[in-house]
């Protein structure tokens, strides 16, 4: 949970209109203060944090229009994948501090304070993809990891810099960031507070794909979110489900829970039409039953 200082001193160019090819109208029947959503390709959903003026800080009535966003998108059937994404300054800066500068524990502890800013990840069993420029720190970070695919551009700046605001990451950074990069490298950016360039984060596995420019950087993941939009949602549902049970599991519980899952496909009528299809050397149709 961080933002930089000054956030107002900094205004974002990259928004909506930055890329008409990619962004038309969902008819969700909501509006929101501050989010832009739309669905851009077949099967996508795309929603990008707009908060210019204050490099998309990250405050509950944000995440709460964002959680609303993807539970939407999560029960559209016509919707496959989802990209998350913020502006070519920033992704996420941080938290806003002004709404915890003043909290005491009995209140941050007794109203569960920032629980809902992890509710995605119980929530939502579509693919995520985060599409990363410019700053993640802090709540940004956390936010960014909570994708099951992270992108970048090059010059997309990641941190949890809480230390040095007394405190400690609050979204899930001490316990996913170790995960991705490894306990010294993890324990090395949280207790010095130090920035992860996008280098870094390609090469320790932080991101999966580093792309020299922001429009670069959203359009591959559109284009990664609709090729999976592209395959039985059952098939991609099962996929997600037995990747991330591989974090909880050891290895041998977690083998058993894959052919458990792996076994259960063959009652799916997709298992038919994908192998039939295969067979036959023809293109799948599938029903995602």
């Amino acid at each position: 949970m961080y933002a930089l200082r000054s956030p107002t001193r900094v205004a974002s160019r990259f928004h909506a209109a930055s890329f008409p090819k990619l962004v038309r109208g969902y008819a969700s029947g909501k509006t929101y203060e501050h989010l832009l959503v739309s669905s851009p390709k077949p099967g996508v959903g795309f929603i990008q944090l707009n908060r210019p003026k204050a490099l998309n800080a990250l405050f509950t009535p944000l995440i709460l229009e964002l959680n609303s966003a993807l539970r939407d998108f999560q029960a559209d059937k016509s919707i496959s994948a989802i990209v998350l994404t913020g502006s070519e300054k920033a992704f996420a800066a941080g938290a806003d501090i002004k709404e915890m500068k003043d909290l005491t524990f009995s209140h941050a502890y007794g109203s569960d304070f920032i629980e809902s800013w992890s509710d995605l990840v119980t929530f939502l069993k579509k693919p995520l993809i985060t599409a990363i420029n410019g700053y993640a720190l802090g709540g940004g970070c956390e936010l960014a990891m909570m994708g099951d695919i992270l992108y970048c551009s090059s010059k997309a700046v990641f941190g949890q810099p809480e230390v040095k605001l007394g405190v400690i990451p609050g979204a899930g950074g001490s316990q996913r960031l170790p995960k991705a990069i490894g306990k010294s490298r993890a324990m090395d950016a949280i207790l010095t507070g130090d920035n992860i360039t996008a280098k870094q984060a390609g090469e320790w596995g932080l991101v999966a794909k580093v792309f020299e420019t922001p429009e670069e950087c959203v359009n591959g993941a559109l284009a990664t979110a609709e090729k999976i939009a592209r395959y039985s949602q059952i098939a991609v549902k099962a996929a997600k489900e037995v990747v991330n049970k591989s974090q909880d599991l050891g290895i041998r519980e977690g083998v058993e829970f894959e052919r458990r899952v792996f076994h259960g496909l063959f009652g799916s009528q997709d298992q038919k039409i994908g192998m039939k299809a295969f067979a036959e050397k023809q293109k799948p149709s599938w029903t995602n039953e």
